[in-house]
C-alpha cells in the first residue's frame, strides 16, 4: 500500500497559489516557499524554513516540486 505524506502541496491554481493541506486540515493557500514555512511553523514544526519545505520527506507535491508556481 502507498504511503500518504502528511502534508500535500496542490498543483497550482490560476492565480498561482497552491492548496497546503496537512491530514484532513486545510492549512491555506501559499504563493512561495515561505508561506509553506509558515504554515508548518504555525502546525508546530519550529525549524521549518524555505529549504526545510524544498527538502523534506514530509511534504508530497502534486502538480511539480518546489519551483513550480502558476503565472
Amino acid at each position: 500500500m502507498a504511503r500518504t505524506q502528511p502534508v500535500v502541496v496542490y498543483p497550482p491554481a490560476e492565480d498561482g497559489g497552491r492548496r497546503v493541506r496537512a491530514d484532513d486540515h486545510f492549512l491555506g493557500m501559499a504563493y512561495g516557499l515561505l508561506d509553506i514555512a509558515e504554515f508548518l511553523r504555525r502546525a508546530g514544526i519550529d525549524d521549518a524554513d524555505p529549504a526545510y519545505v524544498r527538502q523534506s520527506a514530509l511534504i508530497e507535491w502534486r502538480g511539480g516540486g518546489p519551483d513550480v508556481w502558476g503565472s
